[in-house]
């Protein structure tokens, strides 16, 4: 299974970015394998669409879950659409490691 983790940045010590469509990184944790790889968001400056195009960064990524503060509505229409799964944190300030870390407990 695999997870994007949105992030200011490209390491595991990254902050956790609450932004979906306009993050500056994709953290994509690998449960099976348990590796991560970190993708620049090349939409994140774009004018419009940032939400739908992100969205379908994530389905081409092979995501089956992404972690974001917030989605917005043209962003939550295409993840559904992809059958990629939602989850909304709302803990700004944790690490990447952080999250990796609460997905591995459950």
């Amino acid at each position: 299974m695999k997870t994007i983790i949105t992030s200011t940045g490209n390491n595991l010590q990254s902050v956790f970015d609450p932004r979906f469509g306009r993050a500056g990184w994709f953290c994509v944790y690998d449960r099976e394998s348990n590796s991560t790889n970190f993708i620049e968001n090349s939409f994140k400056n774009v004018n419009g669409g940032a939400g739908t195009k992100t969205s379908e960064m994530a389905a081409e990524l092979g995501a089956n879950q992404v972690i974001s503060g917030d989605f917005g509505p043209k962003a939550r229409t295409m993840l559904e659409k992809f059958k990629i799964q939602m989850v909304i944190l709302e803990d700004e300030g944790l690490s990447v490691q952080d999250i990796i870390d609460r997905i591995n407990k459950n």
